[in-house]
């Protein structure tokens, strides 16, 4: 168990790492706990949802990710004034966003792909600009870890793999911003449209979903590819320090394999997900097709996870992932 004196001096090692985004990570679970009461408090729904389940968890993944950031952040050297800048333009952009997106939960309409009136516009077109600012220096950050020299090379793979993985995931959203084909016909028609893009794909957004996430159960989400994506910064550097803690005899280059191998793996994943989601199919649904490609990565993730764990070469390693998958 954590004693408080150890959760202080985590956030003061992560404060020395970077002070903007350990601030804003400690102001999301204020926001998050804030957003939680309001679900209970306030029952008013958005989209078949109660109005404060989107900030509760954009405010929580967002505590998750500057937290994490702010952690990673104690092991870049380089470029101090540009890293140290990225930092700034990170916690800055997170803010304005789940600021918007509360302010539009507390006048009771959505945030994301809202056009519908010229103060939803301005806002939406505001949370665009400031995501794209938000993935221009998570690019930068990773720029730097790639510069970055690392006591432990293999370590140093394994969080520009997760940094890596996560500027991908991030990518996703932008999949979200293409009018429907609904859209795309009222417009057409020469009618106005009140929302543009969607992350919901053969329905409007606000059918049945998943409790807790509100993925959908009857239709395609790309918010779950993106979610899985974004979560690559935590879950990568996890896997690299049980791998780094049970084979810390291992060569690096081997540790550096087993972290390139896991991040095919994982990217291969959020693809599966990305490609049941674009053909309108709910997670909970998967039809044959995606059962194969599931299976065939499952076997191939673990033939070539024991390959490497076992001492294969990288060439050993293809050839045993290549037999599952031709």
């Amino acid at each position: 168990m954590f004693s408080l004196h150890d959760i202080a001096r985590e956030i003061r090692k992560a404060w020395s790492g970077s002070a903007p985004l350990t601030a804003t990570s400690l102001v999301m679970l204020v926001a998050f706990v804030g957003s939680v009461a309001g679900i209970f408090l306030d029952d008013r729904i958005i989209t078949g949802v109660p109005a404060w389940l989107k900030p509760a968890k954009f405010a929580i993944s967002t505590a998750i990710f500057c937290g994490t950031l702010a952690w990673l952040y104690r092991y870049i050297g380089v470029w101090p004034r540009f890293v140290r800048a990225m930092g700034w333009v990170v916690s800055a952009t997170l803010i304005l966003e789940v600021a918007i997106i509360d302010v539009q939960a507390a006048r009771g309409a959505t945030s994301h792909f809202n056009i519908g009136t010229p103060v939803d516009a301005v806002l939406f077109a505001v949370m665009g600009t400031a995501i794209v600012l938000l993935w221009l220096a998570s690019i930068g950050v990773l720029i730097a870890l790639f510069r970055q020299r690392f006591q432990n090379p293999a370590w140093g793979w394994w969080l520009r793999m997760g940094m890596f993985v996560t500027v991908l995931g991030s990518a996703i959203g932008g999949m979200m911003l293409r009018p429907t084909e609904d859209q795309v016909e009222t417009l057409r028609a020469g009618n106005a449209v009140s929302t543009v893009g969607a992350h919901t794909v053969g329905a409007p957004d606000g059918g049945p979903g998943l409790a807790g996430v509100g993925w959908s159960t009857q239709h395609g989400d790309l918010r779950i590819p993106h979610f899985f994506g974004l979560h690559g910064l935590q879950i990568l550097p996890f896997l690299g320090w049980l791998a780094l803690r049970r084979r810390s005899n291992q060569k690096d280059h081997k540790q550096a394999g087993l972290a390139f191998a896991a991040t095919v793996s994982y990217l291969s994943f959020a693809g599966i997900l990305t490609w049941q989601a674009l053909r309108g199919q709910s997670i909970v649904a998967p039809d044959s097709a995606t059962l194969l490609a599931l299976g065939l990565w499952l076997a191939a993730t673990a033939i070539g996870g024991i390959s490497l764990l076992r001492g294969a070469t990288p060439a050993e390693y293809t050839s045993a992932v290549s037999s599952v998958t031709t």
